[in-house]
């Protein structure tokens, strides 16, 4: 029997049932794929898939919406797969065990996959109705979205003739997300050299820092143990012969480091001289991030005199100098959105290897020439210290457009059918809707959903209510689409 069959929106749930039923975990989308594809085979619509499992499927205006602009309704087909520890589930063979109390769905054991799962099945009541009116409908469902929006990045999209275009990956009803920002991590590499040095080893450590997500916290201003951790060898460094031997700082170039290690080499004469200024440095460092990072905590440790490979002098002095010198945090706030962030930049990662350090950086902007920008000055420096950048994870942002009409639309229905004005945000992180804005000139585009909890986790549940109101949502705007 069913779980699902006594609530509304009654074809939705139907099809949110049937897809639960089908492991889909990012990088394991093929049977979820195939069976979007013999979904539309049965009802006659035309559809594509691609090498990688995307689908897109097309259904034709109905009568007197044949001269309006189609509307693409967008969402993903992967689940973050995550159960509770002695579930015996095989979530890459088994379906989920849906439960619900009338008020709440959930997965018993397991994350449930409500993202994206109801918007697919949303997508699919759409093209399997006879009685909604609505304009050209192309309907896109990508795979691996949550491993780094990796199928929108692949998609063709030859078959889309929209440039409106509803993306149902929100997890709050009510906010309508209309900018996020693009992004590419950047990996400074400066040369360096070594050299058998003897003297006292000392380390320094930088730990205890608030840290985050480098896109939703950056504007926070909190302290990034990477940047810290180069303003004090800079200093040190300048006060006295110091050479580096090892530097190990941050976990991932889109998280704000929160520990940054180092092992430096000085004379034994200058030992004491050391711990006053690191002390003076850390008094510093604490004073200026009392109000964000109260935890922080500056050690230094002097280990037994030594002979070891160490930077030479100069290879040092470039190490400190890139690490002053690169940009970080905050660069530009939008001039649109009160209290967006714009642009900018996270020293996430920095590491000294054989034969150069290795700075990573998240870049992050919604503008693409300021993300550019941003790019062009980190090349610029590490070119000048004999050094070079590479780039990975290129995805283009999402500019806020101030002239949406489908923004206009979408929040005006919800008023109407809620009484409650919708919330209009804009997020500085990464949004497949920036994928598809780059793929597509022009595309005007909102990002809603339900209301979602505890999404990632076997935690996460989907109400029903909300789950119906935004069907209802959508629904009402395809059929005002005239008006777009």
């Amino acid at each position: 029997m069913p779980v699902l069959e006594k609530l509304s929106p009654k074809n939705v749930m139907g099809f949110f049932e049937e897809l639960s039923a089908i492991p889909h975990g990012s990088g394991n989308t093929k049977a979820i794929s195939d069976y979007c594809v013999r979904f539309a085979q049965a009802r006659g619509l035309q559809y594509q898939q691609d090498e990688v499992n995307n689908v897109v499927i097309i259904k034709e205006a109905t009568q007197g919406y044949e001269d309006d602009p189609a509307v693409i309704l967008q969402g993903h087909l992967d689940m973050v797969c995550e159960k509770d520890p002695g579930c015996s589930i095989d979530m890459e063979t088994e379906g989920l065990r849906l439960a619900t109390d009338g008020q709440w769905i959930w997965a018993e054991g397991t994350t449930l996959g409500g993202d994206d799962g109801i918007a697919v099945a949303m997508a699919l009541a759409l093209l399997d109705s006879n009685d909604l009116p609505h304009p050209r409908l192309e309907v896109v469902l990508t795979v691996d979205e949550e491993i780094g929006l990796l199928g929108a990045a692949a998609l063709q999209t030859d078959l889309l003739q929209g440039r409106l275009m509803i993306n149902v990956d929100s997890e709050v009803e009510g906010i309508l997300t209309i900018s996020c920002a693009g992004g590419v991590r950047a990996n400074c590499h400066v040369p360096v050299e070594w050299d058998l040095t003897a003297g006292m080893l000392c380390r320094l450590s930088i730990t205890g820092l608030t840290g985050g997500h480098s896109g939703i916290k950056i504007i926070n201003g909190s302290a990034n143990a990477n940047v810290l951790m180069g303003r004090l060898l800079y200093g040190l460094s300048h006060e006295m012969a110091l050479r580096l031997v090892s530097l190990s700082g941050g976990m991932a170039d889109n998280a704000i480091a929160a520990a940054c290690e180092a092992t430096v080499m000085i004379s034994e004469e200058e030992v004491e001289r050391f711990r006053g200024l690191t002390a003076s440095y850390a008094e510093v460092f604490r004073s200026e991030f009392r109000a964000t990072d109260p935890n922080m905590q500056i050690e230094c440790v002097v280990d037994d005199p030594a002979e070891v490979q160490t930077l030479t002098l100069a290879a040092t002095a470039r190490v400190t100098s890139v690490m002053m010198l690169l940009p970080n945090g905050v660069q530009t706030m939008s001039a649109h959105i009160p209290g967006l962030v714009q642009t900018s930049l996270n020293m996430g990662i920095a590491r000294l290897q054989e034969h150069a350090a290795v700075i990573s950086f998240s870049v992050r902007s919604s503008i693409a020439t300021e993300k550019a920008l941003l790019c062009n000055k980190i090349d610029c420096l590490s070119t000048v210290l004999g050094g070079e950048t590479t780039y990975s994870g290129d995805y283009p942002g999402w500019a806020y457009n101030p002239d949406s009409k489908l923004r206009d639309l979408v929040a005006d229905v919800y008023e109407k059918q809620t009484g409650k004005k919708a919330v209009i945000e804009a997020i500085h992180a990464g949004l497949e809707c920036g994928i598809f804005a780059g793929k597509l000139p022009g595309l005007d585009c909102v990002s809603i959903g339900p209301d979602m909890e505890n999404i990632h986790s076997p935690r996460e549940r989907l109400n029903v209510a909300s789950a119906e109101r935004t069907w209802n949502l959508i629904c009402e705007v395809l059929a005002r689409a005239k008006e777009l």
